[in-house]
């Protein structure tokens, strides 16, 4: 292989794609060439990853501190990865016992807007508990066993998207970016399920009453078919699925009564199933797939793997002290905490809201938004219930996207209206409910800030109370 002026670090990342695609074929296609062009937008990506990497290191005042700030860096994502590994293989073993059908089997109704308002809110409580792509895929799946293919159906699959991207925002093990902030302490369980709850629903039930007043969900009724009801839950299944979902809910209540990190909680609850079904299966052979070996093996590692190296090259930038200037900046032009958290989440839905979540942490620090404040709230639903507004702001529409081959218009002509409604009523739910006061020169007064008042008095004509 041969570069033009490459430089080390050039050839490092050509011989990575190189190794990866000879012996990782998954993570690359097929057809990626041997002889990667230096205008390559993957090569983009990893030499701008290095060079904030290269820009963090000579910005330390000795390679010690460099060193000390990617182990501090390592030791903040590894509890985050060791946490959605943890969660995911405890969601995998519960499907592969069926475990979903206690939920779905009582989906019998057939009137098209009792349907809309049952799958959305159903979606609504499971992704609170799962994370948004399998909440997607469980009720995607399920919508199309009731429903025949028609724009009723297509209706129905993007509530799955918008109940999802809501259900998670106001619990911490719920959207990723909720637990982001959690495990790094910016907000709080119960204060964050109190503060949130009411805008996570306003921002589906809104959507839902639109959407209701449709043609397509006022139009002929679908009759439900039993195609779930020959779906035989794996031995013990019930047990397995009670065991597992009390696993994924004890996680608050462990980091509560230990204080130990959230990862540690989803690994005990992941060690008392693999024990059950280590006992249940004992023997049977034809049952390994039941067990947490084989469980291990299906869950998509592409997905822990995205996260380190994200927030690993976040890290990086904050550690130059670019995410600083980059918060400096948004005080200085945007002073409103809220003008703040509703931009970022109207770009979460063009951009991918966990490196949004990231650098929002990088920028701000606890000594001047402390725990629990109405910014950190914010930018848990904002962050979530944002990506809502496009079918590629998030995980829960792309998987939407691929499952019943929806396209990028059809999902802006039909449901980004009713989405972005639904995302702007539930932030004035929130104003309404921790009665805050919409004003850019009262707002920051107003949040629990003020305890480091001195950050902001560089701003020339603020006026603080």
């Amino acid at each position: 292989m041969k570069l033009q002026s490459g430089s080390n670090s050039d050839f490092v990342v050509i011989i990575v794609l190189e190794v990866l695609r000879t012996n990782q074929p998954k993570f690359l296609p097929e057809e990626f060439p041997s002889r990667v062009p230096r205008d390559c937008w993957f090569l983009r990506w990893f030499r701008l990853m290095n060079s904030c990497s290269l820009k963090a290191k000579y910005c330390a005042p000795s390679t010690e501190i460099a060193v000390s700030e990617l182990s501090r860096a390592s030791a903040e994502v590894s509890e985050i990865v060791f946490f959605l590994l943890g969660a995911m293989t405890i969601v995998e073993i519960v499907d592969a016992h069926q475990g979903f059908k206690l939920v779905t089997d009582n989906i019998t109704t057939r009137k098209p807007r009792s349907l809309l308002w049952v799958v959305g809110f159903v979606t609504f409580c499971l992704s609170s508990i799962l994370d948004n792509l399998t909440a997607t895929i469980v009720m995607v799946s399920l919508v199309r066993k009731l429903v025949p293919p028609s724009e009723y159906r297509k209706l129905l699959g993007a509530v799955v998207v918008i109940a999802a991207n809501a259900g998670g925002v106001w619990s911490p093990i719920g959207d990723v970016t909720t637990t982001m902030l959690w495990i790094h302490g910016q907000i709080s369980t119960l204060p964050t399920m109190k503060s949130l709850f009411i805008p996570s629903a306003v921002s589906l039930a809104v959507p839902l009453a639109l959407l209701s007043l449709t043609s397509e969900v006022n139009g002929k009724g679908q009759e439900s078919s039993n195609v779930l009801a020959s779906e035989q839950m794996a031995p013990k299944g019930q047990l397995v699925s009670t065991v597992g979902t009390g696993a994924l809910i004890f996680v608050p209540v462990f980091k509560a009564l230990t204080g130990l990190p959230p990862y540690m909680g989803i690994l005990l609850g992941l060690g008392v199933l693999w024990i059950l079904t280590d006992a249940i299966h004992y023997g049977e052979s034809e049952r390994q797939k039941l067990k947490v070996p084989q469980a291990l093996s299906r869950i998509n590692m592409q997905v822990p793997l995205f996260f380190l190296g994200i927030l690993l090259s976040v890290s990086s930038l904050e550690a130059a002290g670019l995410m600083r200037k980059i918060g400096n900046y948004l005080d200085a032009h945007i002073p409103n905490i809220v003008l703040i958290a509703s931009a970022i989440g109207v770009v979460s839905a063009v951009i991918d809201n966990v490196p949004l979540v990231a650098a929002t942490i990088g920028m701000y620090d606890l000594t001047s938004l402390p725990q629990d404040s109405e910014f950190w709230q914010l930018i848990a639903y904002c962050a979530s219930t944002g990506g809502s507004m496009l079918i590629i702001g998030s995980a829960a529409g792309v998987t939407f996207m691929g499952m019943e081959k929806v396209d990028f218009f059809w999902y802006f002509r039909k449901v980004s209206g009713f989405a972005f409604a639904g995302y702007a009523a539930g932030i004035a739910a929130y104003l309404a409910v921790n009665s805050l006061h919409f004003s850019l020169r009262a707002t920051l007064a107003q949040a629990p800030i003020q305890c480091s008042l001195n950050r902001y008095n560089d701003f020339a004509g603020m006026q603080f109370i």
